[in-house]
């Protein structure tokens, strides 16, 4: 089923567009999920504009955003990627990943002037929110970017362009005009999906390949793990969108690491069904984590 990717400037109205895309798809018997950046940056402990100021934090976020996106991505859900996504290498990283699942997507554009989008942020009353409430509803949306946060976002902002084969279908869509949900709908149900290349593509993984993929993976969530201790986040830790880490927060990166090399070798001895087990991997991970370093 389709990913629906929308982009545009602070406070071009994304969030509105992506309620009514749900509302008139749910309309049509569709199952919907909207993965938004409303709801993911609060997860992570930080304020709407402290998040934004960070480009680690930031490259951390989008991370997740696009782990959960992809995580929803099946052949019965309609995914709504309701962010600003505004640097075209992630756009084109979301556009070859919805090419590996054979899935259609395409991209909507809030248009909207920098003037008037400031008009819009202006409304909002408050900067700041409370993180200390129940995490799983928590929402900025209705949170004010400051002036130099706002400029920051906006001058980072890379336009969609038509002709990016990774921006197409794009749909433009001005404040006052209304969606074009049938033209929409014909580009993500009507359509074939794209055929997968080589570079969307995984090789059959060998034993030796096998370890060697677990050994990144693994690498790559302590990474995680030891980047979001530097940058100050608290509680627990998620990692790819959908794990929870929940570890000891001084914990060192040595004692990190010989966790992960007892989880290699546990792992090595174990035979029979190791192959098929890497997609579980990194929750197995986590969970080893969770027990051995709590």
């Amino acid at each position: 089923m389709p990913l629906i990717i929308i982009c545009g400037l602070p406070s071009s109205g994304k969030s509105t567009r992506a309620k009514e895309l749900k509302e008139y798809f749910e309309g049509i018997n569709k199952k919907v999920h909207i993965v938004s950046e409303n709801y993911i940056v609060p997860k992570t402990c930080h304020q709407k504009n402290d998040y934004f100021a960070c480009s680690q934090k930031e490259k951390m976020g989008r991370a997740d955003l696009k782990s959960e996106a992809l995580r929803l991505l099946t052949p019965t859900n309609i995914v709504i990627l309701d962010a600003g996504n505004y640097i075209k290498g992630y756009r084109y990283e979301l556009y070859c990943a919805s090419k590996e699942t054979r899935n259609n997507k395409c991209t909507l554009f809030c248009g909207i002037t920098k003037e008037q989008a400031w008009q819009f942020n202006e409304k909002r009353k408050v900067t700041t929110q409370d993180l200390t409430v129940d995490v799983e509803k928590l929402d900025n949306s209705h949170v004010a970017y400051t002036r130099e946060i706002f400029d920051l976002v906006c001058q980072r902002f890379e336009e969609p362009q038509s002709n990016n084969r990774w921006d197409s279908p794009l749909f433009v869509c001005f404040p006052e005009d209304k969606l074009d949900f049938h033209g929409i709908n014909e580009a993500v149900f009507e359509n074939k999906p794209p055929k997968p290349n080589q570079s969307t593509q995984s090789a059959p993984l060998s034993a030796t390949n096998y370890m060697f993929e677990l050994d990144q993976m693994t690498q790559n969530i302590v990474s995680q793990i030891t980047s979001a201790r530097k940058v100050g986040c608290c509680g627990p830790i998620s990692i790819n969108g959908n794990l929870k880490v929940e570890i000891r927060s001084d914990i060192t990166v040595s004692e990190l690491n010989r966790c992960r090399r007892q989880y290699l070798n546990f792992i090595k001895q174990q035979s029979g069904t190791v192959m098929a087990q890497l997609d579980q991997a990194p929750c197995l991970f986590v969970q080893f984590l969770n027990t051995n370093c709590s």
